[in-house]
Parts: structure tokens; sequence; C-alpha cells
């Protein structure tokens, strides 16, 4: 009986002093290596490998306690994948609960006004925090994926700044920029000028997106759009440069040539008549205004003056000087 009353006697002992760690454990900061601490939890990692992880990176003293205690209070299964940030000391409670609520620190991916779907596809390829699901697909593939309506895909997502959490696909990143396009583009559309020579949403696009590479100036953006919706009242050829290079494609070495002036293509506005047939480059929101708000001049051409800007020109002899005073300038050393 001695026996077994001393064996019961250190059963609670060890049980105590099991508890009395435990508590301890739960309840002691842990001190991040740094300041701050970043580290991933990737989808689909387990509390194990998570705990494994965070010991080899310094946080954890050893990795079991953590998993044990996981375990324990029922949050095992409950981790949030992403990029977590420590920036004082957490108890194990603590950052257990901060896993589980996936408190995680956004990242940010920033798309550039003017440029097109393809470097969009490049940049998203090129970050780790995002993963690839587009990479071989075809157009019609791609625009099925993402609910994509236009004919294609130029042009038709917001070019902005988009906070994610590590490891969102790029479907769920697009598919915001498309909808947020969408949003902006019909609220443009309801309070566009009635006279305006488009037919549609999408054609107000186009006119945006050429808008957007014809000028970087915001006070421009109106007279720019102004000439090429002149040019369309009186059925001329908009005969902008951006839209015979968007058709060049990559086989474009940065020199425009006449050659390429007179190489029919779909989006070449030197051999064809209108609107090209989509978007060519993704136009931002002060494009899109001045494409459904023009200024109301009389301008049906325009050159740059070298610094910067353009001088726009009602007749064909006002053009024609422009541009002999900007090549002299640009001769003139």
């Amino acid at each position: 009986m001695r026996a077994a009353r001393r064996l019961a006697l250190l059963v609670a002992a060890v049980a105590l002093a099991a508890l009395a760690w435990g508590a301890w454990f739960c309840l002691t900061p842990l001190e991040p290596p740094r300041t701050p601490f970043d580290f991933t939890v990737k989808s689909g990692a387990s509390l194990k490998g998570v705990a494994r992880q965070l010991a080899d990176e310094g946080l954890l003293p050893e990795p079991h306690a953590f998993w044990l205690l996981g375990r324990a209070i029922g949050k095992a299964g409950a981790l949030q994948a992403g990029t977590y940030r420590m920036t004082q000391p957490l108890t194990p409670l603590e950052l257990l609960d901060k896993l589980a609520r996936g408190d995680v620190l956004p990242i940010e991916i920033a798309f550039v006004e003017g440029t097109t779907f393809r470097q969009w596809l490049a940049q998203m390829r090129a970050s780790p925090n995002i993963r690839s699901t587009l990479a071989g697909r075809g157009d019609a593939e791609i625009r099925a994926a993402l609910g994509v309506d236009e004919p294609a895909l130029e042009g038709v997502f917001f070019p902005d700044t988009y906070r994610f959490v590590a490891g969102a696909t790029d479907v769920e990143i697009l598919r915001r920029a498309y909808a947020q396009m969408q949003r902006r583009l019909a609220r443009a559309w309801e309070s566009r000028d009635p006279a305006l020579p488009l037919g549609s949403p999408y054609e107000a696009l186009i006119l945006a997106s050429i808008v957007e590479k014809e000028t970087g100036r915001l006070g421009e953006r109106a007279i720019v759009a102004s000439v090429f919706v002149n040019r369309l009242r009186k059925g001329m050829r908009l005969q902008t440069d951006p839209t015979v290079i968007y058709g060049l494609g990559e086989g474009f070495d940065g020199n425009l040539r006449k050659r390429d002036l007179q190489a029919d293509t779909p989006w070449n506005t030197y051999t064809r008549d209108g609107l090209p047939p989509t978007p060519i480059a993704l136009p931002s929101r002060a494009a899109i205004h001045a494409a459904l708000h023009p200024d109301a001049g009389q301008a049906l051409y325009f050159v740059a003056h070298g610094h910067g800007g353009h001088v726009f020109s009602r007749t064909l002899d006002e053009h024609n000087r422009a541009v002999a005073e900007y090549r002299r300038r640009i001769r003139t050393p």
C-alpha cells in the first residue's frame, strides 16, 4: 500500500510539474529573433511543420510544446496561410490565436497605367507571393477563368495598387482588377458627353487607352481626346503611333519606321478607319474621364514640342509648321 501511495504521489507530482511548466510555457512571451520578425505559413501547412519552422528560425526553443499546446486547445487545424509579422513578444497562446485568426501581413502589387496585360502577367509570375495559375493558357481560357465578357483581355483591368495575402492566385487579383474597371467605367459612361461618337463603354475604353499612351500630362489628356473625337466625327483616320506599335507586338524594336506605318494590322490607324478593335493598354481613371469628357476645341492634329508636351493645331498648315519647328529644335544642339 505504501508503494502504491508513493507511486500515486509521484504521478501527482509529475502531473503538477507538467501543469506548472505548461502554464509557464503558455504565458511566457516568445522573444522574436529580430524585429520585425516575418514568417510565412504556406497553404496546407500543418501545425507540426509550422512549429518546426519557427524553432528553426529561432522563435521557439523547441517545436513539440507549441504543437502539443495547439492540439490541446483545438487550434492545430485552424491555421491560416499567409505572411505574419511579430513586432513585439507574444505568448504561445497569443501566437496560436494570431495564426488561427489569419492576422496576416498584407502584400501589395502595383499595376501601372499604360502597361499591358502581358506585362501584368509577367509581373505576377515574378512575385514569390502570388500563385501563377494562368501560365500556358490561351486568351479564351483566361477570359473564361476571369469571367471577362469583352472580346479581348487588353485594357479591361483597372491599374491600381492591390493588397493581398501571400499565396493568392493571379486569378483572384485579376478578378478584383476587372471588377474595379467595370464599376469605374460604368460610372464614367453614365456621366459622358451624350454627343460623343462612341457607341459603347468598350469603345470609350479603347479611346482612353490611346489617350493614355499619347500623353502623360494630366492637363493635356482632354485636349488629346478631343483631337481623336474630332477626327472620328469627320471620318478621318486617327493616325496615332501607339496603336501601330501595339499592333507590331514583341517585334517592335523601339524605332518606329515608315514601313511600320504602312504595314497593315488591325491596330494600324494609319491604314484603317475608326477605332482599333481593342484597347492598346490599361488606361487610368484620368484617361477614361478625358475620353468621355473631351475638350471642346477643334484641334485635329498635335505634335510634340520637345519639352514634354504637345502643340495642337486646327489645320494641316498649322500642323506642318509645328512639325517643322519641332524638327528644327531637335536638330539644334
